[in-house]
């Protein structure tokens, strides 16, 4: 079976040369930089901005991706990265940093947070070299194309998967990108896109994914459940073996993908799993959606899709298709809005907006692509029509325990002549600031403490050059929640023994003489 799934695969690169040859010659729409915004899932758990608000570089080399990383003010400062031209293992050197953690021979983003990676100008294209996120938050990968990633033979690079999350990944946004392989396992391939590790919060959208054993996994094993909450929309699934995706635990919503000779299986749900499958059209495929190779059952509920010439084996032990004609066996609710193309217009739709270089173009909702929304969103009015000057006021400041007295506390780099413990220790003629405009500061303690409210003060030759900031669950990376301005701010009760207090952005360099923590 591996050799005619290899010479299918052999045949179909054959084409797709000849094919892009002959497009060589066509002018080729020139891309730009990052633009429009997270759907699906990645708009969860706080949102997933990527690098939005601060500098933007272009990057030509590996190296060059892994120095505008390393140049950072910290690991959390926001930054948009531009590539262009063709990344691989003789350009893709380890820079070293405060900032940053890299690796020759894979593009690594471990350790950090709000980074966008895009391809611009006449495209992006990593070569035998995988993209590795790890530790990591708030990431966009957009408009690049991917290829030959090996996890044997030579040159290897990321266990051979073409974009790999792992380890406390939490908000990535994966879109127009082309994810492609030249074969399966036997060949020295593995995944195009793989997230374990208690990986969430992630969309992948508009892209393609082609030519490989596998499309790509939720979860490492039947063990690994801590993964989920992931959406797959508007994507090409085009001459695959399995695992479009595989799915072990979690929830997964997958709507209006358009698959193409899926060869043995497509989703498969197990181990406890739900996807939702909703308005996708399946052709010249193989036992679509189902539980396979395992006796864990998974779960799914559908709607509105379309199989056409789709096969579907028997049921056995080990192996329970969804079709002939798929029921649903579970819900699923889905907490962001989403509009559904019909079922029937897929396949047009996503042929004209998937994939890198097709001009960031996006549905309407209505089978019609259009132009994405410009990179900065419609500021909001400087001045609005503002709030009464002295409604009924609140307390100044929370009232109890301010329990970061007696606590640790930590952060990004700071600037010279400030600590973390000023934050910590009551005294507002003291205070700690970052190396640069943003940058992140925690308090930590010995056991877990219940905290709901916290309280930011500037000294007051700073006050008001906080502007955007995000309070993170340090222990699991979840945003508790985001806004602007410094003060009171609460929360929904959290049991941690860390909270972050992360500013992304800012009218200046600021500085914290307080950041006093409540249980209530």
């Amino acid at each position: 079976m591996r050799r005619l799934v290899a010479l299918r695969l052999y045949a179909a690169l054959f084409v797709a040369a000849l094919t892009g040859a002959a497009a060589a010659f066509l002018s080729m729409p020139a891309a730009s930089a990052a633009t429009g915004s997270a759907t699906g899932y990645a708009t969860q758990n706080g949102g997933t901005t990527g690098g939005a608000g601060g500098q933007t570089v272009r990057a030509t080399t590996g190296t060059e991706i892994h120095a505008a990383l390393c140049n950072r003010a910290s690991s959390s400062t926001p930054i948009t990265i531009e590539v262009q031209g063709t990344i691989n293992h003789g350009n893709t050197e380890k820079v070293s940093g405060d900032s940053c953690d890299t690796a020759a021979g894979v593009i690594e983003l471990k350790q950090i947070s709000n980074v966008t990676l895009v391809g611009v100008g006449n495209g992006a294209v990593f070569d035998q070299l995988g993209i590795h996120v790890r530790e990591s938050s708030n990431i966009i990968i957009q408009n690049v194309t991917v290829r030959n990633v090996k996890k044997s033979g030579s040159p290897t690079s990321n266990g051979g998967d073409a974009i790999g999350m792992e380890s406390d990944v939490r908000n990535v946004w994966v879109d127009h990108v082309t994810l492609e392989a030249s074969g399966g396992e036997d060949e020295g391939y593995d995944g195009l896109i793989d997230m374990k590790n208690n990986t969430q919060y992630v969309t992948l959208s508009y892209s393609i994914l082609r030519n490989s054993g596998r499309g790509g996994l939720i979860g490492s094993s039947e063990s690994d459940l801590s993964n989920g909450f992931v959406t797959f929309h508007h994507n090409r699934y085009e001459n695959i073996d399995s695992r479009t995706p595989l799915l072990r635990g979690g929830t997964a919503h997958v709507y209006n993908n358009h698959y193409v000779s899926l060869n043995e299986s497509g989703i498969n749900s197990r181990a406890g799993a739900k996807a939702k499958v909703d308005n996708n059209y399946f052709e010249d495929s193989k036992d679509v959606l189902g539980t396979f190779y395992t006796d864990a059952a998974g779960y799914w509920q559908v709607s509105g899709n379309i199989f056409d010439n789709v096969a579907w084996s028997s049921p056995g032990d080990e192996n329970n298709p969804a079709g002939p004609d798929p029921k649903s066996n579970t819900t699923v609710s889905i907490p962001y809005s989403y509009t559904l193309d019909r079922a029937d217009c897929v396949p047009d739709i996503v042929s004209r907006t998937a994939g890198a270089n097709t001009g960031l173009r996006v549905s309407d909702g209505n089978c019609t692509p259009q132009s994405p929304d410009p990179t900065e969103p419609t500021p909001e009015p400087t001045d609005p029509t503002p709030e009464p000057t002295d409604p009924t006021p609140g307390p100044t400041e929370p009232g109890g325990t301010n329990l970061s007295i007696g606590a640790g506390a930590d952060g990004s780099s700071k600037a010279s002549g400030t600590s973390y413990g000023n934050v910590r220790d009551g005294d507002v003629s003291t205070y700690w600031s970052p190396a640069a405009s943003t940058g992140s500061i925690s308090i930590k303690w010995g056991s877990a403490t219940t905290v709901s409210k916290i309280n930011i003060v500037e000294t007051s030759a700073s006050a008001g050059r906080i502007g955007s900031w995000r309070v993170v669950n340090a222990d699991t990376g979840a945003v508790l929640t985001s806004g602007s301005k410094a003060g009171v701010i609460t929360f929904p009760q959290t049991s941690l023994r860390k909270i972050t207090f992360e500013i992304t952005g800012s009218s200046g360099t600021p500085q914290i003489a307080e950041y006093e923590t409540y249980a209530g």
